[in-house]
C-alpha cells in the first residue's frame, strides 16, 4: 500500500489517490486543485496517521482553536483510513479466480 493518500471530495462523495512519495502527494493535491470537478481536501500519511489539510484549507484549520482541530481531525482523518482500507480488501478480493465449472 502506498503511503500518502490525497483526499477529494468528487460528487459530493471522498475519494482518494495513493501516492509512495511525498513530493509525488504534492504533485497530485496540485493537479487536483487544477480539476474543477474535484474539491482537494488535502493529504493522509498513513505512517504518521498525520494530515495535512489543503493550502485553503490549512489556513482554517490554522486560526481554529485547538477543539475545533481536534473535531477536524477527527472527522477526515477515518474517512482518509476507511478509504485505504477498501482499496485494500479490493485488492485481496481481486486474486481470487472465478471457479471452475466441471460436468
Amino acid at each position: 500500500m502506498k503511503r500518502y493518500s490525497i483526499l477529494y471530495l468528487l460528487n459530493e462523495q471522498y475519494q482518494h489517490i495513493g501516492s509512495a512519495t511525498y513530493p509525488e502527494a504534492q504533485a497530485i493535491l496540485q493537479k487536483v486543485v487544477a480539476d474543477p470537478k474535484r474539491v482537494p481536501v488535502g493529504i493522509y500519511d498513513g505512517k504518521t496517521e498525520l494530515f495535512e489539510w489543503e493550502p485553503g484549507r490549512q489556513h482554517e484549520y490554522n486560526t481554529a482553536g485547538i477543539d475545533e482541530q481536534g473535531k477536524l481531525a477527527e472527522q477526515v482523518i477515518p474517512i482518509a483510513q476507511a478509504l485505504r482500507y477498501r482499496d485494500v480488501t479490493w485488492q485481496r478480493a481481486s486474486n481470487f479466480r472465478r471457479p471452475g465449472f466441471f460436468a
